[in-house]
């Protein structure tokens, strides 16, 4: 029975490795954190989404032991049947009053989140209105649901209607969908805050602008935000001053909120009941673990009395995008840890950054080439995420890296 299917998958197995697509995964032998070891060798570490350095915070690592002897390792259950323990209620609380949303509801991550998020609210009357780089747990989430779907051009707010000239296909900007989904009941507009290939920001006060005009409610996943975006740290609504403009926030706790796993839905009062009685990736999936929901109300008491972290994180980032820069890198400009380093302009650009990525692996330094499919066809990169945890001489030792192998391979 499986011997055509076998005989397709390797021939095209053999071509995504032949067209150096194929992602190959890389062992690490240590904890998660600044340094790690990988194939017996110490190397610096800069493509986790460890962003606050919390994934092996010792803190946390006590808070999960405590969480595990007091209130054990699972609980083989759903939450509405006999799967909520107070410290789930606990972080419910705490991670609203830190997002400032009415309430929050737990998820085994953010991909089950935006699974759920859609569904239950829109159907076939509504009107989903989505922007076109947006993350694939978004784009299942919507596939999910039956509303009208509209997709606008990455981060265009215009009126505009037009064609792409490099693909021939029409586009179409966020305003312009709006009207042409006037005849819908209700309007959702679904952005990322942080697009996750890019570190480009979403442009919230101008969509809040447009929902208001529009009569339309916005959702926005800020898994690559929560914890420190914003001068408080509370995510991209804080960076732009719209925290009370924002209708539902969906984040992980898999990024800079400790790095382990669970995500949740932040939102009205009336999102998230109704989301306990309809989400089925809340209703047919088990709690998270008491381990996660103890280390992850550690993350937000710590987050919630200092802003150290972020503060220390905020000072790497500029002083590597800037340096990076000066070092004649090419790359996408910004405010954010994530830190694109492009090669679509130089021939065989996919071969080039997984070369680049191998030298650097020798060099000491963990990065990791991005090609088609997770990013478009000459879109390749190198995507360095930068973290609190690393220290001045771990950011010159990088830049110094990248340095030498951008020189060794005719880049700059």
């Amino acid at each position: 029975m499986y011997a055509k299917l076998k005989e397709h998958l390797s021939k095209e197995l053999n071509s995504i490795k032949e067209q150096k697509l194929y992602k190959y995964e890389r062992v690490i032998e240590s904890s998660q954190g600044a340094e790690i070891i990988v194939k017996g060798k110490k190397v610096l570490n800069f493509c986790a989404n460890n962003y606050l350095g919390l994934s092996s915070h010792p803190e946390l690592i006590e808070a999960a032991h405590n969480a595990i002897n007091k209130r054990g390792y699972g609980l083989s259950s759903v939450r509405f049947i006999c799967g909520t323990q107070d410290i789930h209620k606990e972080l419910e609380q705490k991670v609203s009053k830190f997002l400032a949303m009415d309430d929050t509801i737990l998820f085994s991550s953010c991909f089950d989140a935006n699974a759920a998020v859609f569904e239950p609210l829109l159907d076939s009357q509504d009107a989903i209105i989505t922007d076109a780089l947006n993350h694939a747990s978004i784009i299942d989430g919507i596939r999910l649901c039956k509303a009208q779907r509209w997709i606008y051009r990455h981060a265009d707010m215009s009126d505009e209607l037009g064609m792409d000239e490099a693909t021939g296909k029409e586009y179409k900007g966020l305003e312009r969908c709006l009207k042409e989904a006037q005849n819908c009941r209700f309007r959702m507009i679904a952005t990322d805050g942080v697009f996750s290939m890019d570190g480009d920001i979403a442009k919230l006060k101008e969509i809040v602008a447009l929902a208001e005009k529009y009569d339309a409610i916005v959702m926005v996943d800020d898994s690559h935000a929560s914890g420190f975006m914003g001068k408080m740290g509370r995510g991209t609504h804080e960076f732009h001053g719209v925290m009370d403009k924002i209708d539902i926030i969906t984040t992980t706790f898999g990024k800079a909120l400790g790095g382990a796993s669970g995500g949740c839905i932040s939102a009205h009062q009336e999102i998230v009941d109704w989301m306990r009685n309809k989400a089925r990736p809340y209703l047919f999936s088990n709690t998270i673990a008491p381990s996660v929901a103890g280390a992850t109300i550690k993350v937000i008491d710590l987050l919630s009395s200092t802003t150290e972290l972020r503060d220390r994180l905020e000072a790497n980032t500029i002083r590597f995008r800037k340096e990076m820069t000066a070092a004649g890198f090419d790359i996408i400009s910004g405010e954010h840890p994530i830190v694109p380093i492009m090669f679509g302009k130089y021939p065989d650009c996919s071969k080039l950054a997984v070369d680049f990525a191998n030298m650097m692996l020798e060099e000491g330094i963990y990065v990791i080439a991005f090609s088609f499919p997770v990013v478009a066809r000459g879109k390749d990169r190198i995507r360095v995420q930068i973290s609190a945890a690393h220290s001045d001489e771990h950011i010159s030792t990088a830049i110094a890296a990248f340095t030498k192998v951008g020189k060794a391979l005719g880049m700059i």
